[in-house]
């Protein structure tokens, strides 16, 4: 079985833009500036009037896109309503990888969306569960909600912290302030919901494209508080997010270390050993073996 490809950068592409759309699904598989997700976007990036244009467009060009590149995924309209609906019938056919369920409340949609899923998948004789989800908290009651949302089904492979919709449901100042401490908790909260599911947690956007300097302080505090990744507005911010949520050359060669020492210590029949002054028991080498599989499975 292949090893899973990896979601560290995930950008939004409003569906109504051809040349926006044929660019991002062009950013190739290798490379720091390679795009992991491709979130074609047919909620807060269209207009009203284009909707139905963007609808039939994405069609198309899920329909004649062929395999390579990021994985795509669609962010629909609501769920649980007309609007998602349609939307579902436009986009959902070979091609898809996935579904961003935005402005989640509950995991009751989670489950509605995972039953519509099923029931356009066999229409499209698509082999069930082959289209995914990632379900965005950007309120307060999805904040409360997240453990439910995240394991209410098992197409749900991560949840996505919607920053801007949240700052704004919880009455925060537009000007982002420092590292957005003041999100530290949703952001954390988030992770540890997601975990508890096993699945993924994917950070909000960093606003300002032209600030690279935040995005990386940004997109570091977010790996250090356990996210896989994060959604970018911008083609230039793909390159940084990569590389934050990459192991660096230092921490694959600590993991190395690490291994290679415990599993030597086991070999001489012994249960724990110490490298550089650290014991290294069961948590700490299987976080070790975790940055070696990300390795294995770096594009």
């Amino acid at each position: 079985m292949d090893a899973p490809r990896p979601m560290r950068s995930l950008m939004f592409v409003p569906a109504h833009r051809d040349r926006m759309v044929a660019r991002a699904l062009g950013l190739g598989e290798f490379g720091p500036s390679a795009l992991d997700v491709a979130i074609l976007d047919l909620e807060d990036g269209v207009p009203p009037a284009s909707k139905e244009e963007a609808r039939r467009a994405l069609a198309e060009t899920l329909a004649r896109t062929t395999r390579g590149g990021p994985l795509r995924f669609v962010r629909i309209q609501r769920a649980l309503s007309d609007a998602g609906e349609a939307d579902l019938d436009a986009v959902v056919r070979a091609g898809l990888d996935g579904i961003v369920a935005p402005k989640v409340r509950r995991a009751e949609e989670m489950a509605w969306l995972a039953d519509a899923l099923d029931a356009r998948e066999r229409a499209m004789t698509i082999a069930t569960g082959t289209i995914r989800i990632i379900a965005s908290i950007e309120s307060a009651a999805a904040l409360v909600d997240a453990p439910r949302i995240a394991a209410a089904s098992d197409r749900v492979v991560g949840l996505a912290f919607g920053s801007e919709d949240f700052a704004l449901d919880l009455g925060l100042p537009t000007k982002r302030e420092g590292e957005a401490a003041e999100l530290l908790y949703a952001r954390s909260a988030t992770v540890v919901a997601a975990a508890a599911a096993g699945k993924l947690a994917f950070d909000g956007i960093w606003p300002d494209i032209d600030d690279a300097a935040g995005l990386r302080a940004d997109s570091l505090r977010a790996r250090r508080l356990g996210f896989a990744g994060k959604t970018v507005i911008h083609p230039g911010q793909i390159a940084v997010v990569n590389e934050v949520f990459s192991p660096s050359d230092a921490e694959i060669d600590e993991a190395r270390r690490v291994v290679r020492a415990f599993e030597e210590a086991l070999g001489r029949g012994h249960g724990a050993v110490a490298l550089g002054g650290q014991m290294l028991d069961a948590p700490v080498v299987d976080r070790a073996r975790r940055v070696l599989r990300a390795v294995d499975r770096k594009p």
